[in-house]
């Protein structure tokens, strides 16, 4: 995998931050609704302490006061009635929140998906890239980490910002109020200007010292939780492999329980206690200094008449909000931070985009499928690699013609079709359709032009016309009739549930599991409902017995109509009803017609290939 560079190199708060925004941004992008709800529950949730607070605070005051009884059961209603109501409110705002929260379950993972249609097709072939998307579903699911970690900490930061805006905006007022009565000592100091000074350069020295702490112990966690990860991926590795076949006798008698056991519960964790036992005592330590010194602050307004006891009340309240947010806060900070290692792999695989060139020709629209291919002195390299994978082909298709690629493994049949369909672009030469080089047209309407069934399909755990038409609404009728056409007809009507039938037992016990060969079927029928122009076949027959396979053969003109065929396979006996066949040895083209004309070439590739594979369809010559 190419190589990039990183563009949040360098250390410190500023790479910090943009990591943790740009990884904001992606959550907006995948949970827009659940970040807004979010917010809003969680500072609607933060206004009920501090409404009950001050509306006792003021009843005190009242009290001490003397007011008439009518105005204190005024304030008692007030105080209880606009409780209940912020209280149903949020109970509200959590049921919104909780449904979002079950139907955002997998937004992640079809996140990914999304970015991963959106890569240039090279990057599924290389291995770093398979094992950057397995490590980050590990990190993700077994830690916490990456995008699952910024979703959760939001909430708490929130949380944490509401409640220092609340208590600050409610505790300022107090900086600025001081008694007109002659003081000394201690007294006269906190009612000068001075002590407000103090006061603040005390909160200041907290959060110093909250950020050195984060820059002296989150990267040895970072490097601990690194390891733990690791540890727990092969875990759930050796989880996932005790299956119901999985014996008793090799569970227990190889000692795997406790193999397991080592794998997660080791060294690594001892650690992080020790490291996060270290780190909560100076944190602790410092925040009790800050709530000692605030607390004597407005104790010592209060006992010199700068308020009276509602308000002291208030602000004691809110010097110890004040405290546990900025605490909370910067304890989101640290987990950020050091979840950032995580978001750093997510990055790298986001920024996998897609370097094709994509034209903004439109392709024709033709209901005489009329689409004409050409290969143009056309060359390849896999990326990385110094061996032609084709050299040097020149081809042009007929219009409905049934072509058959054949050639021993490595001759490059499957390299044409990754080129034929745009999944890589050719080192040297051209890719026509209709004459105009297929780079200039729109990617996505060229993709169009092809029907594929490669040899490693895949079924889904969705219902048989599913399955085939890849939609949730589909036409019925279209799909029973490509499940005919390949094959599988009566099967399907045979069926309990018709098209509705799961057609695996992963979610349900009532399905029906399809053989090798009938999913192949499957497979072909799903490439008859596209109904594009070309409708390519790569060993669509590996998986069927040799009666199915000649059923197969059999209606292969009548599943095909008049749409162009191109057919590879290593069987050569059922190449035979094609109108052509091309033979490539060594990433060259270096036979091609029709079986009669090529089997009469002895000296030539083709008829090695066939006398080679006699022994399977001797009986069919």
């Amino acid at each position: 995998m190419k190589e990039k560079k990183n563009k949040y190199s360098g250390n410190g708060i500023k790479k910090d931050l943009a990591l943790i925004g740009r990884g904001f941004k992606v959550l907006w992008e995948i949970h827009p609704a659940h970040m807004i709800w979010f917010t809003v529950y969680t500072v609607f949730k933060q206004i009920l302490p501090y409404f009950a607070l001050y509306m006792s605070a003021l009843l005190v005051d009242e009290i001490v006061a003397g007011a008439p009884v009518p105005h204190l059961i005024t304030l008692a209603v007030i105080t209880v009635g606009g409780s209940l109501l912020i209280e149903l409110i949020q109970h509200l705002l959590a049921r919104k929140r909780d449904e979002l929260v079950k139907m955002s379950f997998n937004l992640n993972e079809l996140y990914l998906l999304r970015v991963q249609c959106r890569m240039q097709y090279k990057y599924f072939d290389q291995p770093d890239t398979a094992l950057l998307r397995q490590t980050i579903r590990d990190h993700s699911n077994y830690g916490g980490h990456g995008l699952h970690c910024l979703k959760w900490t939001y909430d708490t930061a929130v949380g944490a910002i509401a409640n220092i805006i609340l208590s600050a905006s409610l505790t300022v007022s107090m900086l600025r109020m001081s008694a007109d009565a002659e003081l000394t000592g201690f007294l006269a100091f906190v009612n000068s200007p001075l002590s407000s000074v103090i006061v603040l350069a005390i909160i200041v020295a907290n959060i110093a010292v909250m950020l050195i702490q984060i820059n002296h112990f989150e990267p040895t966690n970072t490097e601990i939780w690194a390891g733990v990860n690791k540890r727990w991926a092969r875990g759930n590795a050796y989880v996932s492999n005790i299956t119901p076949e999985a014996t008793v006798m090799d569970v227990y008698a190889l000692s795997l329980p406790r193999f397991y056991q080592l794998m997660v519960d080791d060294a690594h964790l001892r650690a992080l206690r020790k490291n996060d036992i270290h780190s909560s005592l100076i944190n602790y330590i410092f925040r009790a200094i800050l709530s000692i010194a605030l607390l004597i602050y407005v104790g010592a307004k209060a006992f010199i008449g700068v308020f009276g006891i509602g308000r002291f009340l208030v602000y004691r309240g809110t010097v110890e909000k004040f405290v546990s947010g900025v605490s909370s806060l910067f304890s989101c900070f640290a987990r950020l931070r050091q979840n950032n290692v995580y978001l750093e792999e997510l990055y790298s695989f986001l920024d996998l985009r897609d370097e094709m060139y994509h034209g903004t020709l439109s392709v024709e629209k033709r209901d005489d499928n009329r689409f004409e291919i050409e290969f143009r002195n056309v060359s390849f390299k896999y990326p990385g690699s110094e061996t032609y994978a084709l050299k040097d082909l020149s081809f042009k298709f007929r219009i409905g013609e049934r072509l058959a690629f054949v050639g021993m493994n490595g001759s490059g049949k499957t390299t044409f079709v990754k080129l034929l369909c745009r999944l890589y672009d050719p080192t040297e030469g051209q890719i026509l359709l209709n004459g105009i080089d297929i780079t200039r047209y729109k990617y996505d309407e060229y993709l169009a032009l092809f029907s594929v069934v490669f040899q490693d399909f895949y079924t889904f755990a969705f219902s048989l016309g599913e399955n085939v038409a890849c939609e949730v609404d589909y036409d019925r009728e279209r799909v029973l009739d490509c499940l005919r056409r390949a094959g599988l007809g009566g099967k399907a009507e045979g069926l309990k549930y018709g098209l509705d039938t799961c057609i695996t037992r992963q979610y349900s016990v009532d399905c029906v599991e399809l053989s090798g060969g009938e999913q192949q079927k499957v497979a072909i029928a799903r490439a008859l409902y596209k109904n594009a122009p070309f409708l390519i076949l790569d060993e669509p027959t590996a998986a069927l017995d040799p009666i199915a396979e000649a059923e197969v053969y059999g209606k292969f003109n009548e599943m095909v109509g008049e749409r162009t065929a191109i057919y590879i396979s290593h069987r050569l006996s059922s190449c035979r009803f094609c109108d052509e066949i091309a033979v490539f040895h060594e990433g060259r083209l270096i036979q091609r017609g029709n079986h009669e004309a090529l089997i009469a070439e002895t000296d030539g590739k083709y008829f090695e290939l066939w006398n080679a594979q006699a022994q399977y369809y001797v009986k069919e010559q």
